[in-house]
């Protein structure tokens, strides 16, 4: 089947192209019921034309056909809608299975991605969400429908050229008609597609983050400007989107066109009919009679060239995020029970334009230490946690764990080592006993519980309805701040990693509260190697060496209280 635009210009129609095309390979098992189905439909379609047209010429006083055949058109009718409903859900579930597979492929690489992908929250959203539901279309209607706007009609034409050669070749001839008129409705409709898809993500993702920070636009008194601007976001979405609707709708005026015109070609050459004097007049009304099972698929393939378009613009966001290579480096046999991390002259850059985040940083941290890393924001602390946690690599300069090369392992590897505690707890929505449980789901009650007594969740909990079971809601509805950050502490005991990593644990707490929270990191760090990046000065009085960032390069090391 031609397709318009088939032969990619640039090299984000070449990667969408190899992606859909992948991803056709992957669906091909379940493809193949709907285009069978599709297959079966056209040829009851057949058999349904040729008793219709016996009916008919009896009718006329020129057949002999009877309730039998009235009969059998009747039980074709009702096994023809039988296989539409089946043919509908079987391309229902394909676009299902394509759907699931892809999302959980997209999800899981932006989680492999973590915070090294600075796109914003919103367009994460809409690649996962938007434009992977774009694609639907694709694998449900568009790939069935292509492969049927071959098949069915070569069987119809077939069919006609056996009953009349020059009625089959009429149909065929039309037939051929369809990817001209497809393509040249089609020239630039790949473009409209993907700049609809482009404004669509954009407003998603303004829309959502606006959300995210409608307590600040209303602060300071920004709700207006901002409530136009998405406005005109979203008036360009919708003249984007009127410009690809109108591609589609002069297709279905073409294909119209198409179909008047082989009526008429038929109708001439059976001219005879109406004049009563031709030869056979079964096979004329059986040739008159084939053309909506002969357009049928056609229909079905002009309906659909919309999807195909829609996906060209979804598969081009998406495949720089799909096909991106998996991170290279060796596999951990095992986690071992202790570590001592070095940094040494280590240098990383996160723009060109920007100064070094790290620059030349050396240091060590033995077993069972705590290293506190202090230092204005910008100093680099948050650096130090995303190189440990593999969401960057070093330009140069060299980390090392347990003396061997840190940047040899897989991503992943470094994360096993390690438990982390952020700024802020993220909460799902659920009890406080599966929150805890996230950070290691086969672990059982027990465990669960002993983490929140060293943690001190107990110390509250105990006065919630349920205890641990107590639901939640998303984001930690329910919860002040330093108990949600004693849950995410619980997580980490839980985890129950040689290597443990807080970025700024007690931020936005009251001293009494973090005076609590800091006991339960205190009891965390005991036994482990600990980075613990911090502005608070009351962790000066609790951990041992203190080493102060200024610029990415390291102050001289002191203890606590020096």
């Amino acid at each position: 089947m031609l397709h318009p635009m088939a032969t990619p210009s640039t090299g984000a129609e070449a990667a969408a192209a190899s992606l859909l095309k992948r991803e056709a390979r992957s669906e091909r098992a379940r493809l193949i019921p709907p285009v069978l189905l599709g297959l079966g439909i056209a040829a009851c379609g057949i058999a349904q034309a040729f008793l219709l047209a016996r009916l008919l010429a009896t009718l006329l006083g020129r057949g002999d056909a009877g309730w039998p055949d009235l009969a059998a058109a009747a039980a074709l009718a009702l096994l023809m809608a039988a296989l539409g409903i089946a043919q509908e859900r079987a391309q229902l579930a394909a676009g299902e299975d394509a759907k699931a597979r892809l999302r959980a492929a997209a999800f899981a690489r932006l989680l492999a991605i973590g915070p090294a992908d600075d796109r914003a929250v919103g367009e994460k959203s809409a690649l996962v969400v938007e434009r992977i539901e774009a694609l639907e279309g694709y694998f449900a209607r568009w790939l069935p429908a292509a492969m049927l706007a071959i098949l069915a009609p070569l069987m119809v034409a077939a069919a006609a050229a056996a009953a009349d050669l020059v009625s089959g070749l009429i149909l065929l001839g039309a037939g051929l008609l369809v990817p001209v008129v497809q393509a040249l409705t089609g020239i630039g409709a790949a473009q409209a597609s993907r700049r609809q898809f482009a404004a669509l993500q954009r407003l998603s993702g303004r829309f959502l983050d606006r959300m995210r920070g409608l307590p600040v636009l209303v602060l300071f008194n920004q709700q207006q400007a901002e409530a136009l601007r998405l406005g005109t976001a979203a008036e360009e979405l919708r003249q984007r989107t009127m410009r690809v609707l109108r591609v589609a709708f002069i297709s279905a005026g073409g294909m119209e066109l198409i179909i008047a015109a082989t009526l008429a070609s038929l109708a001439y050459h059976h001219g005879a009919l109406v004049r009563g004097t031709h030869p056979t007049p079964v096979t004329a009304l059986f040739a008159l009679l084939l053309v909506p099972a002969f357009f049928a698929p056609l229909r079905a393939f002009s309906a659909a060239y919309h999807e195909q378009l829609s996906a060209r613009g979804a598969a081009a966001d998406l495949a720089p995020l799909l096909d991106a290579p998996e991170p290279e480096g060796l596999l951990l046999e095992e986690v071992p029970p202790k570590v001592t991390v070095t940094f040494h002259e280590v240098v990383l850059t996160y723009a060109p334009d920007r100064p070094p985040a790290l620059d030349g940083l050396g240091f060590r941290v033995l077993t069972g230490e705590t290293l506190l890393l202090t230092g204005p924001s910008g100093s680099g602390k948050t650096s130090v946690l995303r190189l440990l946690m593999g969401f960057r690599r070093p330009d140069s300069g060299r980390i090392a764990i347990n003396g061997r090369d840190a940047t040899l392992l897989k991503p992943a590897e470094l994360r096993r080592l390690s438990s982390y505690v952020g700024q802020r707890a993220f909460i799902f929505r659920g009890s406080i006993r599966d929150n805890i449980r996230f950070a290691r789901p086969d672990a059982d009650d027990t465990a669960i519980e002993t983490a929140a007594r060293a943690a001190q969740v107990m110390e509250f909990a105990a006065a919630l309805p349920q205890g641990l079971d107590t639901q939640v809601g998303e984001g930690g509805f329910g919860l002040s701040g330093g108990q949600a950050q004693r849950v995410a502490v619980a997580r980490a005991f839980l985890r129950d990693t040689p290597l443990v990593l807080l970025d700024e644990p007690t931020a936005h707490l009251d001293p009494g509260t973090e005076a609590i929270v800091f006991e339960a990191v205190r009891r965390l760090c005991v036994g482990r190697t600990a980075i613990v990046a911090t502005h608070a000065r009351a962790a000066r009085n609790i951990f041992g060496q203190v080493l102060e960032l200024q610029a990415g390069r390291a102050g001289p090391a002191r203890m606590a209280g020096e």
